[in-house]
């Protein structure tokens, strides 16, 4: 058997425990697997004298995890610290630098830094591997970098962040607003004290940016995401949308656009939309990721799983492991990064779709003629329209629409023609109707 792979461990957080648990739980297994031993050797964290519940005196402590790239002794470094930059980053760079492969959990990381990272990678002949940085414990990396590899990717989409979907399908449940289900996820630690990256929807688009990579071979692009969270969206919103056979979830989606010159536009992009009840997507609730990938020859393939937590994050970051024992490197990306195209912002506006639209509006004469007499002068056809009763004297009116299918450019202007109404008490809410 082969001499064992030798790791550095940065990050002793909950996954980082939960892959020292797994490593000493499979041993026998892991072993097996890949052909040699996995042994951790050194690692780092910010608090020395922490419990974390794991016996950590077997493995040399560093207080600087930088310098565990620079050891002889380490084959591999699993980061986990987090951090688009900062010592992350410095280690990433340190331990790609020095020739020695890099598993890492950090998606932030990845969408911001991935393609210089595969570059250093490349050109010294070790393995970056980041199952762990997208859809936590589904192999779906490696689902689009391997086993789909013979199709043609034509789009990618789905549930991507765990927190979102869990506020959203536990207020399609409770009928509860968005607020009160906000706070109730971070009680139950569905949901972070500060949960901006999880409901801004920052978070999916860092794992959007890295699956649009992977599929399209596009160069990774976090700053071409259009992105849009779920805080606007209220108990009404759901309610209408179970009434016209819809739920409401995060989505994000990347597909190309071709142009006339041959090449390729990118649109890339995760907003709260419609989903049918009858698409598998609909049935995505709680904390559960889940992406689809259409192939030319595959059709449609569906992964779905826990999008977080110990285990499985745990579990992705030593299927890498695994890989790198093997002697497996490949490109990160799935093609050699030279090979990677920068491909230019798709335009939305001309692409055509159903839209749900929600208006907040004074309780007067005259508001749903101003409503429609926008939608008109916009282009937009109104399929069906939702007017909530009076609640009381002078309060506000819920006005939702569906649009029938029509250029997206057209909802964007009707809404522009609204921007400065007297009408409107709160800003308007735009929803995609997921086609499909």
């Amino acid at each position: 058997m082969a001499e064992p792979l030798r790791i550095a461990l940065a990050g002793l957080g909950t996954v980082g425990a939960g892959v020292i648990r797994l490593l000493d739980t499979n041993a026998a297994l892991l072993r097996a697997r890949a052909g040699r031993e996995m042994q951790i050797v050194a690692v780092s964290a910010r608090d020395r004298g922490k419990d974390r519940g794991v016996d950590l005196t077997r493995f040399d402590w560093h207080d600087d995890m930088t310098e565990m790239a620079a050891r002889d002794d380490i084959d591999v470094v699993v980061e986990l610290v987090g951090g688009a930059d900062g010592p992350a980053l410095t280690l990433a760079r340190g331990t790609l630098g020095a020739g020695k492969a890099l598993v890492t959990a950090n998606k932030a990381m990845v969408a911001h830094h991935g393609q210089a990272l595969s570059e250093l990678a490349e050109s010294g002949g070790v393995a970056l591997k980041f199952e762990a940085a997208v859809a936590g414990g589904i192999p779906v990396v490696k689902a689009l970098r391997e086993g789909a590899a013979a199709n043609a990717i034509e789009r990618i989409y789905g549930i991507l962040n765990g927190t979102s979907n869990y506020i959203l399908s536990t207020m399609e449940a409770s009928g509860a607003d968005f607020g009160e289900t906000l706070v109730d996820a971070q009680k139950l630690g569905f949901a972070e004290a500060d949960p901006a990256f999880d409901i801004e929807g920052t978070d999916a688009a860092h794992k959007l940016a890295i699956l649009a990579a992977i599929g399209f071979g596009a160069k990774v692009d976090f700053a071409g995401v259009e992105c849009e969270g779920i805080a606007s969206i209220r108990a009404e919103d759901i309610a209408r949308a179970d009434t016209l056979g819809y739920v409401v979830r995060l989505i994000g989606m990347a597909d190309l656009e071709r142009t006339g010159d041959d090449s390729c536009a990118l649109l890339q992009r995760v907003k709260p939309c419609l989903v049918p009840k009858g698409h598998p997507l609909a049935h995505v609730t709680g904390a559960t990721n889940a992406v689809v990938a259409e192939g030319n020859f595959s059709g449609r393939l569906l992964f779905q799983g826990a999008g977080a937590g110990a285990g499985p994050t745990a579990s992705a970051v030593v299927a890498d492991l695994i890989d790198i024992a093997r002697g497996e490197i490949g490109a990160p990306f799935s093609i050699p990064s030279a090979e990677m195209i920068p491909m230019a912002r798709a335009e939305a506006g001309h692409r055509t779709g159903r839209s749900y639209l929600r208006f907040t509006v004074a309780d007067r004469p005259g508001v749903l003629a101003e409503l429609t007499a926008a939608m008109r002068d916009a282009g937009v056809s109104i399929e069906s329209l939702i007017q909530q009763g009076r609640q009381e004297e002078g309060g506000e009116v819920l006005v939702a629409m569906v649009a029938h299918e029509g250029p997206q450019r057209n909802v964007a202007r009707a809404l522009d023609l609204l921007r400065d109404s007297d009408s409107l008490t709160a800003p308007p809410l735009s929803m995609q109707i997921l086609e499909g």
